[in-house]
């Protein structure tokens, strides 16, 4: 709890995180207070501070949780592939496409092995897994921005800063596929029968792309060959992409893994197109969740729903 506490800066938040009452927080704070002979909160004022000895607590908590789920990843090492659940986090078109192949794959294959599964963007994912609360999950990253995916802040950082960080040891990755990029075009528009489509052939159409962040490729593709995208519709939505485009309300560069959805979808085009890069496809898990069966018959299974048909 002292660990909670110093994570969360409050008693109110560290019991929320903790899923107790924050009275149960302090009657248990101060049981310890009581035990060792020395306060480890600060209660002064309205907040809470960790004392010296609060602080020193909190660092051997930390050591105790890592060891703690150690211990655990080993113990399920044990249980091999008989039972147990996988937490897998993915972003939203593997979701929709190597996911389903993999989990009906591993329902076969190990039908006492659980998979949950929860729907989430780069960087995100992998903060989830840095704080031990997923056991594998996808990532990409694209070739052009230089940049591998290791945390919330890479967000916000520049692209050359992000390139120069040193990634972190205790990850893992396993390249699933290189997933090309492509444009989605209304069927009428005259550039969805040309042949070498290139990207700056579109440069005065109406572009629809996602958050500020998602739409980063199509940005820096753009001005790599001389021109600001307009971008006039912002959804992250791929169907909701597809009937715009189908509408003809503009065009939309969209990862390869959306293909089977497109189509379905009456008046899209899909071209390859020039002047854009690839991304590539990861799956990542931790040092220490390698030693875990269901672990690595998770990671192949996503390798095989991976690769070539």
């Amino acid at each position: 709890m002292v660990q909670a506490v110093a994570e969360h800066g409050t008693l109110t938040a560290a019991a929320a995180a903790l899923g107790v009452s924050q009275p149960a927080v302090s009657q248990h704070l101060r049981r310890l207070e009581r035990r060792l002979g020395t306060a480890v909160l600060d209660r002064s004022g309205r907040s809470v501070r960790l004392t010296e000895a609060g602080r020193v607590l909190a660092r051997h908590g930390a050591t105790v949780s890592a060891a703690l789920h150690a211990a655990s990843a080993e113990v399920a090492a044990l249980t091999g592939l008989r039972a147990g659940v996988v937490r897998l986090v993915a972003f939203p078109s593997a979701c929709a496409t190597l996911v389903p192949r993999a989990l009906a794959d591993l329902r076969v294959r190990h039908p006492g092995l659980s998979v949950t599964l929860v729907e989430a963007e780069p960087p995100e994912s992998v903060a989830l897994l840095a704080a031990g609360e997923a056991d594998v999950v996808l990532t990409f990253a694209y070739d052009d921005l230089a940049r591998t995916v290791r945390g919330t802040d890479d967000a916000e950082r520049p692209a050359d800063d992000v390139a120069t960080a040193a990634p972190d040891p205790r990850l893992v990755h396993r390249r699933l596929l290189t997933d090309p990029t492509l444009v989605a075009l209304p069927a009428g528009h005259p550039a969805a029968t040309v042949d070498g489509l290139a990207l700056g052939d579109l440069a005065a159409d109406t572009w629809i792309a996602g958050c500020p962040r998602c739409r980063r490729h199509l940005l820096t593709s753009g001005r790599a060959v001389g021109f600001e995208p307009r971008v006039a519709y912002a959804t992250d939505d791929y169907p909701a992409v597809l009937g715009l485009v189908a509408a003809g309300l503009g065009v939309a560069v969209l990862p390869g893994l959306v293909r089977a959805t497109a189509a379905g979808v009456p008046g899209v085009v899909l071209r390859p197109v020039d002047g854009t890069s690839a991304r590539q496809v990861d799956a990542v898990t931790t040092r220490d969740l390698l030693r875990v069966p269901a672990v690595v018959a998770t990671l192949d299974a996503l390798t095989s729903a991976a690769a070539p048909a």
